[in-house]
């Protein structure tokens, strides 16, 4: 599963870094939905500077039962809307390291 991009998180809970897609490469926010007011709403909001490139929500997983977030991004820029969970970064010994792993069966 490729990552299409990396991010650090923050104090403040959010995530930043950059997108890194062949046909997009821009700066990343992956901020908390501080306007969240029913489970339906994303736990975050994605951006790329003003731009609003799509949401996250916070899931558990089965077999791990760990906590991460699954992502969805769509612009103009996209074929379609692409899926893809921020998870550890390979071979990082910095725990706020993440990536955003893309899975192409999405």
């Amino acid at each position: 599963m490729p990552a299409i991009g990396y991010v650090q998180r923050q104090q403040d809970g959010a995530y930043t870094g950059q997108l890194k897609m062949a046909s997009l490469r821009c700066d990343l926010q992956i901020v908390p939905n501080r306007r969240k007011a029913n489970e339906d709403q994303p736990d975050y909001i994605v951006r790329a500077g003003d731009i609003e490139l799509g949401a996250g929500w916070i899931r558990t997983g089965e077999v791990s039962q760990r906590e991460y977030v699954r992502v969805s991004l769509s612009a103009p820029e996209l074929p379609r809307t692409i899926w893809a969970n921020l998870g550890r970064s390979a071979g990082q010994d910095d725990d706020d390291a993440y990536a955003l792993i893309w899975n192409p069966v999405d």
